[in-house]
């Protein structure tokens, strides 16, 4: 009978247009994010990568998590829960870390501080991300640079003299010193890039000593 049926052969298709193509997306995105959340969290139990690596990769998919949500919120999901109740996942772990919006490994004081540390990790990852990507107009880097140095300045547990927001303030006088559509020199990326890098090192070194 299936033989004289060639319809049950054809590809089954979830959208009808690009608006429902959309959506569908939307909802891949953000369950390839919970799903990586949760595969991250286990392998920090496991000791399968360094408290460094972990607080990074945590905190850029926290922030990647609440953008990927925005896109699927509406009545049908109100919450997270209720996308991860209609879809069946197992994610008890990264539905934690969802909501102390932290990683495990940064503290909670109930006050300003962890707010802090977690948007001086995602500024870090963003401003390293976007020079790997070859963006080096000033424009393009000067906001999350300034802000970068304006948080680093409000969190209280970092010393005056903490070598790594020098870098990092140096490389702002460097920028405040550009017209908009100015860039940075292949080298010039090549050094900030070093220097973010090692920043952001001696910042997770800061953390764990507290």
């Amino acid at each position: 009978m299936q033989e004289n049926r060639p319809e049950l052969y054809e590809e089954v298709k979830l959208y009808r247009n690009a608006r429902e193509r959309e959506k569908y997306d939307n909802q891949a995105d953000l369950f390839a994010l919970i799903t990586t959340l949760q595969n991250l969290e286990k392998a920090y139990i496991w000791d399968a990568t360094t408290p460094q690596e972990y607080t990074a990769a945590c905190s850029k998919l926290l922030v990647q998590y609440k953008v990927a949500f925005r896109q699927v919120k509406s009545d049908e999901f109100p919450t997270v829960d209720a996308f991860v109740k209609k879809f069946r996942l197992d994610c008890p772990a990264a539905l934690e870390r969802i909501k102390e919006d932290r990683p495990i490994t940064i503290k909670d004081d109930k006050g300003n501080t962890s707010k802090c540390i977690a948007d001086i990790v995602s500024l870090f990852i963003t401003i390293m991300d976007k020079l790997r990507l070859k963006i080096k107009t000033m424009d393009e880097l000067h906001f999350e640079l300034k802000d970068l140095v304006d948080t680093m300045h409000r969190l209280s547990l970092i010393p005056e003299d903490f070598e790594a927001k020098k870098k990092v303030e140096t490389w702002l006088a460097t920028l405040n010193e550009m017209q908009a559509s100015d860039e940075l020199t292949d080298s010039q990326v090549r050094q900030f890039l070093f220097d973010l890098e090692s920043s952001y090192a001696d910042f997770n070194k800061l953390l764990h000593s507290i």
